[in-house]
C-alpha cells in the first residue's frame, strides 16, 4: 500500500476503482482510492481463482468502498470474476487491444494498475456483456456450431475411407449421407455379399433405376480393415447427430417466448430457425446496447473503416476477423442471394462485378444485419423491396450520371417525345 500525491492533469472520474489482471490460477487486483485532500492510495494484492477466493476478492474490493471494476476479456478466464462481481459491482470489460493502444503506459506498470488508473479517469470504454440469459442461448448456439463442425469433419473421414477402398457412392448419389448412402454403407459394414438384389433393398427416392450404377459403384477393394473404420465413424457421426438434435430441443424451449421474433426474422431471405437462434443468442432480442445500425455492423466487424491520414488512403479492412456474428451474417448472406427476384440476389451480383465476390457478400451481409437491427429494435415486419427497387434506383443514378456528363459538354438532355 502506498500513498501518493495527486497531480493529474485529468479529472477524476471515479474516486474509487479496481482494476483486475485475470490469469488461469490467480487474480492481480490494484485499487485506487482518491481522497477528498486530493491524495491517492493505491493497494496490489493477489488472489487465488478457486470460487471462495473470489468472494475473498468481492469482500476486499467492497470493503474498501468500491463499486466501479474494470478488467480484460481474457478467454473464458473473466467469466467466473464476472459472475462473483456482477451482483455487487458496474464491471467493465475492455477490449486488450483498445488498452494497449491508449499512450501513456510504461513497461514496468502492471497490467492490473494500469487499467485502474485508466478506470479512475473514465478512459475505459465497455465491451457489450449480454444478460445471463443471453449468455446461456450464445452457450448452447455455439455449441450446436462446434457439433456442426465435428460432424462435417466425420462426414469428410468417410469420404475418404471409401475412396481409399474404391467405394464410388457418391459419384452416383448426390449425397453419401441420404437414405440410400447410409443403408448401403450399412451393406458395406454387415459383411452381407453384395449383390444387385441387395443394392435393390438399399436403394430409395430418386435414386430407384440407377441400381445397376450403385451397384458397379458399390464393388471396390472393402476389407475388414475398412469396416471396422467406417464402423466406428459412423458411430460417431451418430452420436453428434443426436447430441445436435438435443441441444437443438433445448435452445428452441429457451426461445419458446421469443417465436414470434423469431418468425419476423425468417421472413429476410437467408434466414432459417438455426440462424434465427444464433442471431438472438449473439446480440438479444431487445438490442439496447445498439444506438444504431452502423454501431451494430461496426461491432460485427462488417462495416469498413475510413483509415486516411496525410492525404493517403489505407487499409479500411475491419480489425474483427472470424467473429461469431460476422461469420452468422456471411452464411446468411449467401442463403439470400439464391432467392431469385429478390433486393439481396440482385445487389450482390451488382457490386460482385465491380468489387468482387468477397467484396459483394460482406456487403449483402451488411444490408441484411440493417435489416435485423429494424426487426429487432423497433419490432417491424421486414419489407421485401425486390429486384425491380435496386434496378429502378440504378436507372436514375445512371440517368443522373448522363445529365452531367452532357452538362460538361454544353448540352441539356430532355425526355424524348412519345
Amino acid at each position: 500500500m502506498s500513498r501518493v500525491d495527486s497531480n493529474a492533469v485529468l479529472s477524476v472520474v471515479h474516486h474509487h476503482c479496481c482494476g483486475l489482471d485475470i490469469h488461469k490460477d490467480k487474480v492481480s487486483a490494484a485499487l485506487i482510492t482518491t481522497h477528498e485532500d486530493g491524495m491517492v492510495e493505491e493497494s496490489i494484492y493477489e488472489f487465488g481463482t478457486f470460487t471462495e477466493d473470489l468472494y475473498r476478492l468481492k469482500d476486499w474490493v467492497l470493503e474498501h468502498g468500491c463499486h466501479v471494476v474494470a478488467m480484460e476479456s481474457t478467454g473464458v478466464y473473466w467469466r467466473p470474476v464476472h459472475n462473483v462481481l456482477v451482483d455487487s459491482c458496474q464491471v467493465i470489460r475492455v477490449n486488450a487491444r483498445h488498452v494497449k493502444h491508449l499512450p501513456g503506459r510504461k513497461t514496468d506498470v502492471s497490467d492490473s494498475r494500469w487499467l485502474a488508473g485508466l478506470l479512475r479517469h473514465g478512459l475505459l470504454k465497455g465491451s457489450f456483456i449480454p444478460e445471463r440469459h443471453v449468455r446461456q442461448w450464445r452457450d448452447l448456439s455455439r455449441l450446436r456450431k462446434t457439433f456442426v463442425e465435428s460432424l462435417a469433419d466425420y462426414k469428410r473421414r468417410v469420404h475418404k475411407l471409401l475412396e481409399c477402398a474404391n467405394i464410388k457412392i457418391d459419384s452416383v448419389a448426390s449425397d453419401l449421407f441420404g437414405v440410400t448412402g447410409r443403408n448401403l454403407m450399412d451393406l458395406l459394414v454387415s459383411g452381407e455379399e453384395i449383390t444387385l438384389e441387395a443394392v435393390l433393398r438399399c436403394t430409395r427416392g430418386r435414386l430407384k433405376g440407377k441400381e445397376d450404377e450403385l451397384f458397379k459403384s458399390i464393388k471396390g477393394f472393402f476389407t475388414e480393415h475398412h469396416r471396422f473404420q467406417l464402423e466406428s465413424i459412423r458411430t460417431l457421426i451418430e452420436g453428434v447427430e443426436a447430441q445436435i438434435r438435443r441441444v437443438h430441443e433445448r435452445l428452441s424451449s429457451l426461445l419458446s417466448d421469443r417465436r414470434e421474433k423469431i418468425h419476423r426474422l425468417m421472413e429476410i431471405p437467408g434466414i432459417n430457425d438455426v440462424s434465427a437462434h444464433a442471431l438472438l443468442s449473439e446480440i438479444g432480442d431487445t438490442l439496447d446496447q445498439f444506438e444504431t445500425a452502423a454501431s451494430l455492423a461496426s461491432w460485427a466487424g462488417l462495416c469498413p473503416g475510413n483509415n486516411e491520414s496525410a492525404g493517403k488512403r489505407h487499409s479500411g479492412r475491419s480489425p474483427v476477423k472470424g467473429g461469431h456474428l460476422k461469420t452468422i451474417m456471411i452464411e446468411v448472406a449467401w442463403g439470400a442471394i439464391k432467392k431469385k427476384g429478390s433486393y439481396y440476389r440482385e445487389k450482390y451480383y451488382g457490386l460482385r462485378a465491380r468489387k468482387g465476390a468477397k467484396k459483394a457478400i460482406v456487403a449483402v451481409a451488411h444490408r441484411i444485419l440493417k435489416a435485423v437491427f429494424h426487426v429487432l429494435k423497433f419490432d417491424r415486419p421486414y419489407q421485401e423491396l425486390g429486384e425491380a427497387y435496386l434496378i429502378q434506383l440504378n436507372n436514375k443514378a445512371r440517368l443522373h450520371s448522363l445529365h452531367k456528363q452532357a452538362a460538361k459538354l454544353g448540352y441539356t438532355l430532355v425526355p424524348a417525345e412519345v
